[in-house]
């Protein structure tokens, strides 16, 4: 569904605002319309009592509460409305607001129309969080001012004012954040296109969605694609400016990032320079190379020196909640993957260990084929614990590709999975919480799923330290 909106009408003072959706982009759109003078009212489809938190990062703002459903009047009789990323585009109420003309605004789109510097974006199904934020390190390496928000976590609006024309702004963009905006960054990265979120799009909706992210270049704009993913590489015809690739092979049809004799080396036209040694990335898995050289090419691309670019691979450690160490507890390493919300991610986080996992597997399902995730686990894992509320489907899977019944255990919450994998694991293995599911059956958020893992482990490093005398 196309929404368009007009972009240089953002004026809000006095107006009649409606924000759909109170998570963090909610927040940080009802934060700057207040502050515009708009007059704000909030729709969320959540009752108040599960909204506190968020609720009190807009308290004393004067919002009107429209909260328990998104009323079609307080979207249709608005002068504008913002849209958070997730919110369905077909809400009731939206129809009657095209027709009347309302403008429909996003979070990311606010920002790219008003953001004094150049922007690089990064998209793709995996890898764009990890991308994003070792982009933002070899900025930060090469002491050049740098702001790294979107998706990854942070609101953008609140932050434009500490954003001036020589700052780069470095955002992670999802396909939902890409729905409303009608220009692209200066760097447009897309990393891959593989099945998900199928569960509220097409998969040709969804390719659509993230090959946005490049609809609008110019000819002096640059775009970064990953060639050894299909859907990326076939969007190579599509760019209208400088194209620069990046691979894990060694030969690229143009410009990008590439491997020679174990370095990553960027190629300009006859220039060939080394960055970095693969062997240098510390982050575990074929996976993380990859993003490596996505990154060196989306910095490279910005201008970032080739020795930033270095320093900035081999020091950095990761995110929180992606293939994130936790503890070794009775010689078993446990691992938080809870980012890994889809089984693609999962049979990465499987793969990049060599050691025999026992993997944790279970949320909230997206429909997503389970075939190549149940033929890794079956090979690679020493069991599998199903938790949460996909576990029967999973279970299922599992009889359907002949795995042995003795090799799953099925539990209803986390905390049984994790004492379950306790007694599963033997001394040198890896207990993984790689869930292939979202989190939704029982968390907020990925991160809320992660934190819970880390208390957990954390409550069992205490037990198992020797209580002093």
């Amino acid at each position: 569904m196309e929404i368009r909106h007009h972009p240089r009408d953002l004026d809000f003072s006095n107006k009649r605002v409606t924000v759909v959706g109170l998570g963090i982009e909610g927040v940080d759109i009802a934060r700057y319309l207040a502050r515009q003078g708009a007059l704000v009212t909030v729709s969320d489809s959540k009752p108040r009592q599960k909204l506190t938190e968020r609720l009190e990062q807009v308290d004393n703002l004067g919002l009107r509460l429209a909260l328990g459903s998104n009323r079609p009047d307080d979207i249709a009789e608005a002068e504008a409305v913002f849209v958070s990323q997730g919110v369905p585009l077909d809400l009731p109420g939206m129809a009657r607001a095209r027709e009347r003309g309302v403008p429909v605004h996003s979070m990311m789109g606010l920002f790219m129309e008003l953001c004094p510097g150049p922007i690089a974006g990064i998209t793709g199904s995996s890898g764009k969080t990890t991308t994003t934020a070792l982009v933002g390190e070899m900025f930060q390496a090469d002491e050049r001012p740098v702001f790294v928000g979107g998706n990854i976590g942070v609101g953008l609006l609140e932050h434009l004012s500490n954003v001036r024309a020589y700052t780069w702004a470095v955002l992670e963009m999802s396909h939902t954040q890409l729905q409303l905006v009608e220009r692209s960054p200066h760097v447009a990265a897309l990393l891959n296109i593989t099945p998900n979120h199928l569960d509220h799009f097409s998969w040709e909706e969804y390719r659509e969605l993230k090959a946005r992210i490049i609809r609008f270049q110019q000819e002096s704009d640059i775009a970064v694609l990953g060639f050894d993913d299909a859907e990326a590489c076939s969007l190579g015809p599509e760019v209208k400016g400088q194209l620069l690739w990046f691979t894990l092979g060694d030969s690229l049809p143009g410009d990008g990032v590439l491997v020679h004799e174990g370095w990553a080396v960027v190629r300009l036209g006859s220039l060939n320079e080394r960055l970095f040694p693969l062997r240098s990335v510390r982050l575990r898995g074929r996976h993380n190379q990859a993003n490596a050289m996505a990154a060196a090419a989306i910095a490279t691309a910005c201008g970032v020196s080739p020795e930033a670019i270095a320093c900035a691979v081999q020091t950095f450690r990761g995110v929180p909640h992606r293939l994130e160490f936790v503890a070794e507890i009775d010689g078993v390493s446990y691992y938080n993957d809870s980012i890994a919300t889809t089984p693609e991610r999962a049979v990465a986080g499987i793969r990049s260990f060599t050691e025999r996992v026992v993997l944790l597997l279970g949320g909230r399902d997206k429909n997503l084929p389970l075939d190549e995730l149940t033929a890794d686990a079956m090979r690679r894992c020493r069991a599998v614990v199903l938790f949460g509320e996909s576990a029967a489907k999973f279970e299922q899977a599992f009889q359907q590709a002949g795995a042995d019944k003795a090799a799953t255990r099925r539990v209803e919450y986390l905390s049984e999975a994790v004492e379950s994998a306790r007694r599963l694991a033997q001394p040198g293995d890896v207990v993984l919480l790689s869930p292939a599911c979202t989190s939704y059956d029982a968390y907020k958020s990925f991160e809320q799923r992660g934190e819970h893992f880390r208390g957990l482990i954390g409550s069992m490093v205490k037990e198992a330290q020797p209580s002093l005398p």
